[in-house]
């Protein structure tokens, strides 16, 4: 029993003695964790700075049709659209972005996202393709501005009651030219946001 209490003695002493080691190990180990993770964000966020200043970023926040030529594998969409019946109607975003504020800037962050990931990694194929998603948004900007016309074919018996048809299956080349509007219809469900 004598041996016993001199154990418990020694733990309890032990336990005691190295009580502000544990203590002070575990407040260096949380500073550090501290530290690592606002290094890490401030890293993430000056490099999202950099890159959103550098890539002109802010002109997408303007419905100027130039800000989308900041990427070069868009020019030959600008000056298509330039050449366009639509150029003196409707800018990009009349075209490829929802007609409400939220549905706007949601898929301008969206794309605008995935465009400098892909830009700046260089995984975009040469010919760029737009996606299911933006094909939609773009097939209701159709819809849309010439609500008139599609309410007229997709009710008529001769379209064979033609709803689900879609404006760009005839259409592809109206906002930009032939070859620009090439990768209109998407090949695939998501290869390239």
């Amino acid at each position: 029993m004598a041996i016993q209490e001199t154990a418990g003695c020694l733990r309890d002493l032990l336990l005691h003695s190295l009580a502000p080691y544990k203590q002070n190990w575990l407040m260096q180990r949380t500073a550090t964790v501290t530290v690592s993770v606002a290094l890490l964000c401030g890293l993430g966020l000056g490099l999202a700075a950099y890159t959103f200043l550098y890539a002109k970023g802010y002109a997408y926040l303007t419905n100027d049709p130039a800000a989308c030529t900041n990427c070069h594998v868009m020019r030959s969409q600008y000056d298509a659209w330039l050449k366009s019946s639509h150029h003196s109607a409707a800018t990009c975003n009349d075209c490829h972005t929802p007609h409400n504020l939220v549905g706007k800037y949601a898929v301008k962050a969206n794309n605008g996202f995935w465009h400098s990931f892909y830009f700046t990694t260089g995984w975009y194929p040469d010919t760029i393709e737009i996606t299911r998603f933006d094909h939609a948004v773009t097939e209701n900007a159709c819809r849309r501005c010439h609500e008139d016309i599609t309410a007229a074919i997709d009710g008529n018996v001769v379209h064979g009651s033609a709803r689900g048809l879609q404006c760009t299956r005839c259409h592809n080349s109206v906002g930009h030219s032939e070859s620009a509007s090439a990768a209109l219809l998407p090949k695939s469900p998501r290869s390239y946001p």
